[in-house]
């Protein structure tokens, strides 16, 4: 079997590709859309040929349109009729991610990002279609499993309330840096706890911050929030993809932790982007981080789908 990066003129071959499975895949129109602004490409576009050339797999890396080096991997399909579905898979995964990164530069083999539906745990289907794709990405050395909510909030929902114990003003780069940097200490967030065993605590600051001053959103919608008696409790950052407006980060100091400001906090940017006309609010947060999602819930949003996520482990500083 021939593991290879397809060529412009592939195409529409690619996007001929359909995913029968219950779970999240890139359809014709939006690989042609999103090929076209740069967001897939040809030698982020991997496939698998048998020996008479017929497509048995397909993966689809995603990077933003400026991006050097791909995000992450947004679609992964083998055919049924090959048999051992992730052997081929992990063959695949393998060849690319080598590939990467030998172009040289990436900083980390991009994650896998796979959508499921809710109670997917709960469909023979999905479970199964999640099961070959795990064992390719844990064998390709992405050994690192997290699993995320999809949260949304539409127009027409309750407004969170929030309260008024908190004032949010704007603050320049490195004031947000700092705030950034005492969140990261005890923070649930799987990310951020990577990021500090990996970095220390002052890069995983300055790697967020860098971060967030990339994504679409608009760097003026930013805050701090400070306590009744003017000390500073936390942070939120109204943000945006490349698709909806967005929660972004809200993080509370550790000090401030267990008084239900983070409420507060969400309740801000809930309400930010509602007054400046968003329909749809999107957001995530790790199963694990059980104080996050539940603010979520009292704040009104839904989770619309389940993401599974496999990266490499980290190695700790």
């Amino acid at each position: 079997m021939l593991f290879r990066p397809t060529t412009r003129a592939e195409v529409d071959r690619v996007a001929s590709v359909t995913v029968p499975e219950p779970v999240g895949w890139i359809d014709a129109d939006r690989y042609r859309d999103e090929f076209g602004k740069g967001m897939y490409r040809p030698e982020w576009t991997w496939v698998a040929e048998d020996d008479d050339g017929r497509l048995r797999a397909r993966a689809l890396w995603w990077g933003r349109a400026d991006s050097a080096h791909p995000v992450a991997l947004d679609c992964l399909s083998v055919d049924a009729a090959v048999g051992d579905r992730a052997q081929v898979a992990t063959r695949l995964l393998t060849t690319a991610l080598r590939a990467f990164g030998a172009a040289g530069g990436a900083p980390k083999a991009p994650l896998y990002n796979l959508t499921l539906p809710v109670g997917w745990r709960d469909d023979p289907r999905a479970a199964d279609a999640v099961a070959w794709r795990r064992a390719a990405a844990r064998a390709a050395g992405l050994g690192h499993e997290v699993e995320r909510l999809r949260l949304e909030w539409t127009v027409g929902d309750v407004l969170p309330s929030g309260g008024n114990r908190l004032t949010f003003a704007s603050a320049p780069d490195e004031e947000f840096l700092a705030a950034f940097r005492r969140i990261a200490v005890g923070s649930l967030d799987d990310e951020t706890r990577r990021n500090v065993a990996a970095l220390g605590v002052e890069a995983a600051a300055q790697q967020e911050l860098e971060f967030y001053l990339g994504c679409p959103g608009d760097r003026e919608w930013w805050r701090l929030a400070y306590g009744p008696d003017g000390e500073l409790a936390g942070l939120a950052i109204p943000s945006a993809t490349p698709y909806a407006r967005n929660v972004g980060y809200l993080g509370v100091l550790p000090e401030f932790r267990g008084r239900g400001y983070v409420d507060d906090l969400l309740a801000e940017v809930t309400r930010s982007h509602a007054q400046a006309g968003a329909e749809l609010i999107t957001a995530t947060t790790d199963t694990g981080n059980a104080p996050m999602a539940a603010a979520f819930t009292r704040a009104g949003y839904r989770t619309t789908e389940i993401r599974m996520i496999w990266s490499t482990p980290v190695t700790e500083r």
